[in-house]
């Protein structure tokens, strides 16, 4: 009984490595993980309870994005966006203690203990548009890209201040990250080309 209570275990484990060691109660026993099982590595701190429902090797090698990958698995459909995807395109000094995510306006606001989230609501295109994919610790995490947060960070300069947002179209403007075009039809879509605009030409002279 031992020996094939260890191979669950062992087993297990297998099963979150494959699957970037991060995973959600719900995904695990839909995997085949008994929940036995699943609280026994925890208890035996093989496993870590990052928030509610959602569970991590102990072993994880974590990267500088750690926490962008937990929201990832915890909210699929959030975007990544303002300060923490300005931070993940380093784009900014800012360090959010927050992650930043962009819902739709209906999505059920999440409520995480140990998860820091700090929820915004975007709709039409203004959520749409721009996004990227990017893997963080074998998660598929969706990011707005470096044009599109630009004209975010403008549309929403009253919370982050509007330094934040020049040092960002500033910098990814030198490191060539965008393009003019791209920056201005993203500023129309968040509606902030006219705000924007006097700075872009500074940037184009």
């Amino acid at each position: 009984m031992h020996d094939k209570r260890a191979n669950t275990l062992q087993q297990a484990q297998e099963i979150f490595r494959e699957h970037g060691g991060v995973l959600k109660a719900t995904q695990a026993f839909g995997l085949g993980i008994h929940p036995r099982t699943l609280y026994t590595l925890r208890d035996h701190g093989q496993l870590l309870q990052i928030s509610r429902g959602l569970y991590q090797l102990a072993e994880k090698e974590l990267t500088e994005h750690h926490n962008l990958a937990l929201a990832g698995k915890r909210l699929p459909s959030g975007i990544v966006c303002l300060l923490s995807a300005l931070r993940f395109h380093d784009l900014t000094t800012q360090a959010p203690f927050e992650i930043w995510l962009a819902i739709d306006r209906l999505t059920r606001k999440p409520t995480e203990a140990n998860l820091p989230l700090r929820i915004f609501r975007f709709s039409g295109q203004a959520l749409t548009a721009g996004v990227e994919e990017h893997e963080i610790e074998g998660v598929k995490v969706r990011v707005y890209n470096p044009a599109k947060t630009v004209a975010d960070c403008f549309k929403y300069r009253n919370k982050i201040g509007l330094d934040v947002a020049l040092e960002a179209l500033r910098e990814g403007w030198r490191e060539r990250r965008y393009t003019m075009d791209e920056v201005w039809r993203y500023g129309k879509i968040c509606r902030v080309a006219n705000v924007m605009r006097p700075y872009l030409e500074t940037l184009a002279s």
